[in-house]
């Protein structure tokens, strides 16, 4: 399997954490974040997609502390 391209999140700009996507060469994603690399999880692109419009929509609750 060839190494995963990885993209930043637009959203990160210049912070130093951040979410990185990467496509397959099957077409499934992967997600990690960039302060913990070696964690890497996989997305169908339906399910990301859900994911990202729920969180667009404020359909996801806000932990509390």
């Amino acid at each position: 399997m060839s190494p995963l391209i990885w993209q930043k999140s637009s959203f990160s700009a210049e912070a130093a954490n951040c979410v990185n996507i990467a496509a397959t060469p099957d077409g499934t994603l992967r997600l990690r974040e960039s302060d913990d690399p070696a964690v890497i999880l996989p997305a169908t692109r339906p399910t990301l997609s859900a994911l990202l419009t729920s969180i667009k929509t404020s359909q996801i609750p806000t932990p509390t502390p």
